[in-house]
């Protein structure tokens, strides 16, 4: 077969998970309480079909086939998360043996099929007992992640070179303390932009405490959720619309992590509203001395946003959207499963922007993924023949190929996710995975899109 795109040397093929999502065993293995634990006992309904993080995808139990499989169809690297409160149940004190057992077990297994293990230390799953201190509000518990962050290094820095601090840092901002998505469901702006800040910090802790370790050839970043903001028009009113969204919602982490210090426009709009976080002597010195060293890119779904239509409401609670609306592009491409617009060139837009911007940082697509609800409907000879996901990734990468083209420093490309996984509130609603996981068995099934990345990576393109 003729190779069109082919992609540099030892190029980065792979997948992406998290802890929550995939190991199931949360009250096993002396994993202590973490927030989606608890939101679930005490407000199942909140969670699609009522499925709990408990179970989920058995990788507990499950890793060492599931790690053969990953073999199978062509991965040379796999990201995954460890549970803080699997690790140190409770969030601060002992370290729990069965923990690093199992992730020692993970990190060997891996190795033994030459697939390099990525490291994310933080992926939306605070210990429960850390969120009632106010989680990320507290500089308490910063200082508790650093000391988990410095732990991890320790234990597992012998084997792993590839780290990163937190996946989508944003996330739990808007989710938990905008929009009312993830715990702890409160709704204060003020308290949003001080979780934002102190994540930050936190990640920043990490990152001295990693170089402390000097790990060979070890390297340290984040991974961030790039999404670009279009506007309508190139209207001046659509333009400063955009501008806004892109602050709020890229470069408010994205220049901290990348350029270590916040864009001065962000900062005065915090000002002018009477936002800005609570900071600490010496903040600015550690965000300027500990960026990162490199960037996950997660990238999905673009966001397109005009001039706000109304004035907001003054005696509402402020909110970044009192400055843009939300805007539908007539003729837009969907993901008509999941009700999101695939845009592919985003994926090249990012990367332009790094290289322009952000010193060309090494990157690499750290999640891309398409989500679809029911996919047992596309099954044929006991197969689901997913070519929508198959077109998905290849029209993503022949504009990161475009990217990598014109000089970007992309490194690789992970599909969310290597199996169908638990998604906090919509739990198995839409399937992302390679593979198909049977909730009731457990039994994992190749779907068409698992041999064709196979094919991919064999061939280092396509």
């Amino acid at each position: 077969m003729t190779i069109t795109y082919s992609f540099p040397k030892d190029f980065w093929w792979g997948s992406a998970t998290s802890a929550t999502q995939i190991e199931g065993a949360a009250n096993a293995g002396g994993k202590g309480k973490n927030i989606w634990d608890h939101w679930y006992e005490t407000e199942s309904n909140r969670f699609f079909e009522n499925v709990g993080p408990e179970t989920t995808s058995d990788f507990y139990h499950r890793y060492k086939e599931d790690i053969r499989r990953m073999k199978e169809i062509g991965h040379n690297t796999y990201r995954f998360s460890i549970s803080w409160s699997r690790l140190i149940p409770g969030g601060r004190g002992e370290i729990n043996p069965e923990a690093v057992t199992f992730y020692n077990n993970v990190i060997d297994e891996l190795l033994a099929h030459d697939i390099e293990p990525f490291i994310n230390l933080f992926h939306f799953d605070m210990p429960f007992e850390l969120q009632e201190e106010g989680g990320w509000e507290n500089r308490e518990v910063v200082e508790a992640y650093a000391r988990f962050a410095d732990e991890c290094f320790r234990l597992f820095g012998d084997c792993v070179t590839k780290w990163f601090t937190f996946n989508e840092p944003i996330v739990p901002v808007e989710g938990g303390y905008l929009y009312d998505f993830h715990y702890p469901n409160i709704v204060d702006a003020k308290r949003a932009f001080q979780v934002a800040y102190n994540t930050m910090i936190a990640h920043a802790k990490a990152v001295e405490a990693f170089r402390r370790h000097h790990i060979p050839d070890g390297i340290i970043g984040i991974i961030l959720n790039l999404t670009p903001s279009y506007p309508r028009s190139n209207n001046p009113a659509d333009l400063r619309a955009s501008q806004i969204a892109d602050l709020f919602f890229n470069r408010s982490f994205l220049d901290p992590a990348v350029l270590g210090e916040y864009p001065q426009e962000l900062i005065d709009i915090l000002k002018e509203h009477g936002h800005l976080p609570t900071v600490e002597k010496g903040d600015k010195k550690l965000l300027k001395t500990n960026t990162a060293d490199i960037l996950g890119v997660n990238y999905y779904q673009p966001r397109r946003v005009k001039a706000k239509e109304n004035m907001p409401n003054p005696y509402g609670p402020f909110m970044p959207d009192w400055f843009f609306d939300m805007y539908e592009m007539p003729g837009r491409k969907m993901n008509k499963y999941r009700g999101w617009e695939i845009y592919e060139k985003g994926v090249y837009d990012i990367m332009i922007n790094l290289k322009e911007n952000y010193g060309n940082i090494p990157s690499f697509i750290s999640e891309n993924g398409m989500g679809v609800q029911n996919e047992e409907r596309f099954i044929e000879n006991g197969e689901i023949q997913d070519d929508y996901r198959i077109e998905f990734i290849r029209e993503h990468l022949k504009w990161l190929h475009q990217a990598i083209e014109e000089g970007c420093n992309a490194k690789g490309y992970h599909l969310w996710s290597f199996m169908d996984n638990w998604s906090w509130m919509n739990a198995y609603k839409n399937r992302y995975g390679f593979f198909s996981v049977n909730l009731e068995t457990q039994e994992r099934t190749a779907k068409k899109s698992a041999y064709w990345i196979k094919a991919v990576s064999d061939n280092n393109g396509f």
